[in-house]
This record gives C-alpha cells, structure tokens and sequence, in this order.
C-alpha cells in the first residue's frame, strides 16, 4: 500500500512541472515566432523566461498576478530606458542604480514581478531606446498575459487570477 500511494504522489507532484514546462514551450513559442518569423517587431526578452516560471509553476503567487506582470517590466524597463537614455554616468553605475530604483518603485507601487528586476539591466546593456518599451515590453506583456489567463484558467482549470 505504502507503494502505491508513493507511486500516486509522484504522479501528482510532476503533473505541475509537466504542466508549466508545456505552457512556458507555447508562451515563449508564440513570442520566438512573433520576433523571428514576421515582420512585425521584437516580442521577446529574457526576464519573459523568468515569468514562465511563475506564471505557469506558481500562478497563486501575488508576483504572477497579471498587473505585477504587466507593470513590473514596463516600469523597470521604462527606468532603465530613462537612465541609458539621460543619465550621462558610466554604465558600471548606472545599471545597480537603475535596478535599484525600478525594484524599489515596483515595491512601493505594489507591481511587484521579480523576474522584472532584471530589465534595467538588460534595457542599459542593450542601450536601447523608448520604443523598446512598445515593442518588446508592452506588446510581448501582454501576449504572456493573455496566454496566461488562457493556458492556466481555461486549459489547466486554475483560478487564475486569484
């Protein structure tokens, strides 16, 4: 007996790294073929790895909520885009400042999405421009949100979002 329910709980505990590895595939499918196969923009950016995991791992997690996904990279990447843009100090201090002030600035705005922290970081060293932030930031959010509540509330049969 001591077997069998051993066998039944490894079942259940891989049925969610099963379900969340399928869902990341699609999500991050979708914006790969977005960014590489149309004519229509960059979709995707590394931190969109990062919110896989809470996004499909841990949907109930308050950081996997759709607002902190959608405002936690646009106002990170929207810090780090004002700081490569006019702040005329060396990149070895602008990026810890920049990440700084967009984890700070998702914390008192309560947006909090952790893989977002990391934007700053990838907006300076990509120096890139205020467009960055339509394409990829806002329109790629958004498709990782849609997919989101649609893998996990309709597909999955989550309470998604809490």
């Amino acid at each position: 007996m001591h077997l069998r329910n051993s066998a039944l709980m490894n079942n259940l505990d891989i049925k969610k790294p099963v379900i969340a590895a399928i869902f990341s595939t699609m999500t991050i499918g979708v914006l790969s073929l977005l960014t590489y196969k149309t004519p229509y923009g960059l979709f995707l950016i590394a931190s969109f790895g990062s919110t896989m995991v809470l996004l499909y791992g841990y949907p109930e997690s308050p950081f996997a909520k759709p607002k902190n996904i959608f405002f936690g990279h646009f106002l990170t990447s929207l810090v780090g885009v004002i700081f490569v843009n006019f702040v005329p100090l060396p990149i070895y201090i602008i990026i810890p400042v920049a990440v700084g002030i967009g984890v700070g600035l998702m914390i008192i705005l309560n947006v909090t999405h952790p893989p977002a922290g990391g934007n700053p970081i990838i907006v300076i060293m990509g120096s890139v421009s205020f467009e960055y932030l339509i394409s990829p930031v806002i329109s790629g959010s958004i498709i990782v949100i849609v997919f989101g509540i649609i893998l996990n509330k309709f597909i999955a049969k989550r309470n998604y979002p809490k």
